[in-house]
């Protein structure tokens, strides 16, 4: 018997599981997938949005307000790369600046700080803007954030505190009878007094489940490129044009790890598996994108990929308990700007729902903070030379591009969350984000793996199930032609 599970890993999931390890109980955390933070929370634009565009009185606009207050705090205690460097949001004639007044209104009455730029403080700030552009919006409290280390984080610290964590298990059923709930998973069946929904572009097929939802999602996709290292300063803000119907349309921005991001595209789909990207959508990102920033150097792309948001029917995030079946809560339909939002979503779905409920009595002993991580390369020299004389594993490399150690491959494998694909540990450390995308560390990774989980290289997964990097094996002393 379980207090709370909640169905998905994702930014939501895996930020609620952890306000809940902050309370008495026993609480299970469910995901379909290898890895937490897989799917929607993994393929975005990693932006901490300042909260200026959603309409006031939405739950977009309260929950995007409170998670961007939120988030400093979060950060430091989780140990996830952030950077307040604002957002510019970009006009090209007096019509657009009319609509950038309309925004900056919207962001006052939201309690977001707003200030409206002429040209030449535009340029001074972004020397590589179009020349066409007049004008823009600056919102200070704007950010970027590492979305990969935010969410797996967020669930490190949750099962550090108590949190029970199975990946790999996809619920196929859900029923309720004598204020208990049954969920039924591809491995088990569970008991909870709760059930909270949090499976992302999934989230209609689970609430639908235990009765017809009033609400859909449909996803809607978006392409990127990923550019490489190529000049720190080349763009300071995040570049945002003026947002349409479609979202906040293509955008240019700076990554913590020194990339850059260009994109998404927003075109609705049907199909929930659908994370190819085409010719079409690739260039039209990067001729939305050239608008912003005409020297653009797309010589230095190094990976393209896709992402999907959950749009919800609803036209605004989805946080509700089910009617007739108290317990049951859907936090649904969280689009952008949904990542810095999950935060405050969490914590409201706790105060709004759950406590009323279970009457949640705090832990004395709740830790906020994750294992501190080691950072050789931010260590000062004589103390880095210290620690590399008792840790040699830290200063043998095993991704030249990202600069990633042996040494922090074996951390992350020894933590409390299952580290079980080449792209789990892909994510944790950043071996194969780089220039070469794998292709001279991959195989060490791949070794690393192999022994820690006690398998051949050859049952070894990029991802998902069946994803084998290398599914054969050549005998030694045997030659292969061709």
């Amino acid at each position: 018997m379980f207090d709370v599970v909640i169905i998905g890993a994702g930014a939501v999931g895996s930020f609620l599981a952890r306000a809940l390890s902050r309370y008495e109980g026993k609480f299970l955390l469910l995901e379909k997938n290898l890895d937490v933070g897989d799917v929607t929370s993994m393929a975005n634009s990693a932006i901490c949005h300042s909260g200026y565009d959603p309409l006031p009185g939405t739950k977009k606009a309260l929950f995007n307000v409170i998670g961007n207050q939120m988030i400093q705090k979060i950060a430091s205690d989780l140990d996830i790369p952030y950077k307040q460097i604002g957002t510019l949001t970009i006009g090209y004639s007096e019509d657009d600046y009319q609509k950038l007044l309309g925004l900056k209104n919207r962001a006052r009455l939201n309690g977001v700080p707003a200030k409206l730029l002429d040209k030449e403080e535009l340029f001074s700030l972004e020397p590589r803007i179009s020349k066409e552009a007049c004008c823009a919006l600056l919102c200070p409290t704007g950010g970027i954030i590492n979305p990969f280390l935010m969410v797996v984080h967020a669930a490190e610290n949750a099962v550090d505190n108590g949190v029970e964590l199975h990946l790999d298990e996809a619920v196929i059923a859900l029923s309720y009878e004598r204020d208990i709930y049954k969920v039924k998973t591809s491995k088990g069946e569970y008991e909870a007094k709760c059930v909270v929904n949090a499976a992302g572009l999934r989230a209609d097929d689970i609430a639908a489940l235990l009765t017809p939802p009033s609400w859909s999602i449909r996803p809607r996709k978006g392409v990127y490129y990923v550019l490489d290292h190529f000049d720190d300063h080349f763009v300071n803000h995040v570049l945002f044009p003026l947002p349409s119907s479609k979202g906040k349309g293509t955008v240019v921005t700076p990554t913590t790890s020194g990339n850059y991001l260009v994109g998404p595209t927003s075109d609705f789909i049907d199909d929930k598996e659908d994370f190819t990207t085409d010719a079409e959508s690739l260039r039209k990102a990067k001729m939305d994108a050239m608008r912003l920033i005409p020297s653009l150097p797309f010589a230095e792309a190094i990976r393209t990929y896709a992402g999907l948001r959950a749009v919800p029917s609803t036209g605004d995030f989805i946080v509700e308990e089910e009617k007739n079946y108290p317990g049951m809560i859907h936090l649904a339909g969280i689009e952008s700007p949904g990542l810095i939002s999950s935060p405050a979503i969490a914590e409201y779905a706790i105060r709004h729902f759950l406590n009323k409920r279970l009457s949640l009595k705090e832990k004395e002993n709740w830790n906020p903070k994750i294992r501190p991580y080691v950072h050789p390369l931010k260590m000062e020299k004589d103390a880095r030379d210290t620690f590399l004389s008792l840790h040699p594993e830290y200063g043998e490399m095993v991704c030249a591009c990202e600069k990633v150690s042996k040494g922090e491959i074996l951390d992350v494998l020894s933590r409390s969350i299952p580290c079980q694909t080449v792209k789990a540990v892909k994510k944790r450390t950043r071996a194969g984000f780089g220039k070469c995308q794998g292709g001279f560390c991959q195989v060490k990774v791949v070794q690393l793996l192999a022994e820690h989980l006690h398998i051949s290289p050859s049952e070894v997964l990029y991802s998902g199930i069946g994803s084998y990097i290398a599914p054969y094996q050549v005998a030694k002393g045997t030659h292969h032609e061709g």
